[in-house]
């Protein structure tokens, strides 16, 4: 078997087709076990992703990395991302999405494990600060890569298995995945980084991500057809696309792909995602130790506060599709507006609001919520509205690749400005909080350019 063969979706054929009789529950057993393993199973790849954000302090503090090295690694994972999301949105569209999410997962877990091994030689004295600083820039852009692998198959497993009518409010719920693996990196990485080390930071992801793995293996599948039922149109009552070759549809599907990429609209909302990923990622990879520096927190409370962001983001993102689908019959501007405006606010309570204990942690409430609905729409559900749905991987790789280029640089610029302002040998966050608030009020300006955009169709 060739190595590309075992990523291809299968024929659709099956030995046994589901009886008559038993298509409904069957279809909606495994429509709810997709479900599932897509949702919870890219939590955990947040855990792979995020673990590296937690133990900033603890490198600064024991001398091995400083900032601007620590924003350069961080940035060589996003820019790897978004390169390989763009490619990974595309081959997705037609891959078994089994296979794909769970071998990005598999890789993503052996670098977190490398990456703690080399902690352990680094503090041991078997590896010099440049010698870490180099090791884990190149397994923090492998784990880029891997880490590319997990949006595209599982949002593309809601297009195979949910109707149009519910598409939103499923969306929404498995946004919440986003929302569940910060929460996990936020509270639990950093528990394990106070009780152990900021080694075993890393090897508590990776085992979490082992654990990701069969739960994608196990539950996800990878189409009504490939599992003895009809297709998602025939099911949900929808009209049927006309019946093709397999040569055939892959030539479709190219052929949309191309006409999305020359979509103004979803570059737009791609330019505003890239915005939005830059204040999103300057709290997730640098919310904890600014509490720690310009507020005086420790590293188990600063984890505690910054780990509120995502429980109350589960809110937003479960809201905001159901709210999008039978409030504004599927119409995502009006309360993506809304979220951006609270983004804002909330990110200035948080940078400029004071240190008080309620005032954060006010801020990191409603700042969950506003990104919990801004990760649903701009990050992804307005763009694939725009869109047919054999082109689903297309726009999203579109704008995972503007998102996480963004979110690497916001890292860079971050790192540098922190050690090019500093005061009395402590990190000065004025000239950072501007940055960072000011990407959030243009994240929320652009998509308003779109308010008139129709759905493209493509013949």
């Amino acid at each position: 078997m060739k190595f590309l063969d075992f990523f291809k979706m299968e024929s659709g054929a099956v030995d046994a087709p589901v009886a008559p009789e038993k298509v409904d529950s069957t279809y909606k057993r495994l429509r709810i076990q997709t479900f599932l393993a897509a949702t919870f199973g890219y939590a955990i790849y947040y855990v792979c992703r995020l673990s590296f954000g937690v133990m900033k302090q603890p490198l600064i503090d024991a001398g091995l990395l400083n900032a601007t090295q620590l924003g350069i690694i961080g940035a060589c994972m996003y820019w790897s991302y978004a390169i390989a999301k763009l490619v990974s949105g595309f081959l997705a569209d037609s891959a078994n999405i089994k296979r794909f999410m769970a071998t990005g997962l598999c890789v993503s877990v052996a670098m977190n494990f490398t990456m703690g091994v080399l902690g352990v030689e680094a503090m041991n004295g078997n590896l010099a600060n440049t010698g870490l600083f180099i090791a884990f820039a190149v397994c923090w852009a492998i784990n880029g890569c891997a880490q590319s692998m997990g949006a595209p198959p599982a949002i593309i497993s809601l297009s195979r298995w949910f109707p149009l009518r519910i598409r939103g409010t499923f969306y929404g719920l498995f946004s919440s995945s986003h929302n569940i693996g910060e929460g996990l990196s936020f509270v639990f990485v950093s528990a394990l980084v106070a009780a152990f080390g900021w080694k075993w930071g890393f090897f508590g992801a990776a085992l979490a991500g082992v654990f990701g793995v069969l739960i994608i293996v196990f539950f996800l599948h990878n189409s009504t057809e490939s599992k003895g039922l009809p297709s998602i149109e025939k099911l949900a009552g929808e009209p049927q696309p006309k019946a093709v070759s397999a040569e055939e549809k892959r030539a479709q599907t190219r052929r949309m792909q191309a006409a999305v990429v020359k979509n103004p609209g979803v570059w737009i909302l791609a330019l505003s995602s890239a915005f939005m990923y830059m204040s999103r990622y300057a709290i997730n990879e640098w919310g904890i130790i600014f509490l720690q520096e310009a507020r005086g927190y420790s590293i188990t409370e600063a984890g505690a506060i910054v780990g509120v962001n995502p429980i109350f983001g589960v809110l937003g993102t479960v809201f905001s599709g159901w709210l999008s689908d039978k409030v504004f019959k599927g119409d995502r501007k009006y309360p993506a507006f809304a979220a951006g405006i609270l983004e804002a606010i909330a990110l200035a309570l948080f940078l400029f609001g004071g240190g008080q204990k309620w005032m954060v942690y006010l801020s990191m409430i409603l700042f969950g919520i506003a990104i919990g609905v801004l990760i649903s729409f701009i990050g992804g559900l307005m763009a694939i509205d725009l869109v047919p749905r054999q082109a689903t991987g297309a726009a999203l790789g579109i704008v995972g690749l503007a998102s996480y280029a963004a979110a690497g640089l916001q890292n860079v610029i971050t790192g540098v400005l922190l050690d090019n302002h500093m005061v009395d040998g402590v990190h000065d966050f004025t000239y950072v909080s501007w940055f960072w608030l000011g990407a959030a009020v243009v994240s929320f300006l652009l998509p308003v350019l779109n308010w008139k955009r129709k759905q493209q169709v493509i013949d």
